[in-house]
């Protein structure tokens, strides 16, 4: 005979908050240097000219400007490419 109870599951343990990742500022809005312009897991979106990307994959505004997004083909390690968007200030 057991000496202990079963523990049963517990189903409501997941209410984690949101991580608020997204496009932050859209295409022809002015920026200035500095601002978040995309927070992204990994490196979904390409840091383009007039921006560059922080530790955590963000992209920010490198200089005052106009935002813009683009689709570029990227070169994958195994040779293949594959449409990418980059974003970019200007």
């Amino acid at each position: 005979m057991s000496h202990v109870k079963a523990g049963g599951s517990a189903k409501n343990v997941h209410n984690n908050a949101g991580r608020r990742l997204g496009v932050k500022r859209f295409g022809g809005q002015t920026v200035r240097t500095g601002e978040v312009l995309v927070r992204q897991t990994g490196s979904t979106k390409l840091a383009g000219p007039g921006t560059f990307i922080s530790r955590d994959f963000t992209i920010h505004a490198a200089i005052d400007g106009v935002i813009g997004f683009s689709k570029v083909r990227k070169s994958r390690f195994t040779g293949k490419t594959t449409p990418r968007t980059q974003v970019h200030v200007v």
